[in-house]
């Protein structure tokens, strides 16, 4: 199904879609949680944010409806990772892996050092997932100050601080590898 999708950027218009998709997406995560809370989405400024800067990515199926975004954004030479969301008929298909390998493109072509990014430690489709790709957990000493302002911030927003991960892949070692 993932070969009749197309890796390209959003469009102002597809903010309201890619809303959707967040919202659907967070039934598959509240599930794996357990949890119950109320789906909340990024605010379209940071979506808007992310496309004004050519680092809002979306999955489109053959019809060139989204069915999957990734949000990013440059911050200390690294693609930092806001949002990534697949729509729930799409997950397991492949749709997240395409649009990480399409984020890790375009931060060697903007010369960084590495994507960051904050996720869950526990969820299959989290951590782990990211882990398969060649991200690496990073804590204490090794935690750059903004990932660690990012948990703090998300921390304060009500998410647990056992759960709670900040993830780095280092374009340097891939490229050389």
């Amino acid at each position: 199904m993932s070969a009749t999708l197309a890796i390209r950027q959003a469009r102002l218009e597809e903010l309201p879609r890619l809303t959707e998709i967040e919202l659907d997406a967070f039934a598959t995560l509240a599930e794996a949680l357990g949890i119950s809370d109320a789906a909340q989405a990024l605010p379209h400024d940071v979506l808007r944010k992310a496309l004004e800067a050519g680092l809002l990515i979306v999955a489109a199926d053959s019809d060139d409806r989204p069915v999957g975004f990734l949000a990013a954004e440059e911050i200390r030479d690294t693609l930092y990772v806001i949002e990534l969301d697949v729509s729930r008929d799409w997950q397991r298909k492949g749709v997240g892996r395409r649009l990480m390998a399409h984020a890790v493109n375009m931060a060697r072509t903007r010369r960084l050092s590495a994507l960051t990014l904050t996720t869950d430690r526990h969820v299959s489709f989290n951590a782990p997932f990211y882990q398969s790709m060649g991200f690496q957990t990073v804590d204490g000493q090794d935690m750059p100050p903004f990932l660690r302002a990012k948990i703090d911030d998300e921390i304060s927003n009500g998410m647990d601080p056992q759960r709670r991960v900040a993830m780095l892949l280092k374009l340097g070692q891939l490229a050389h590898g």
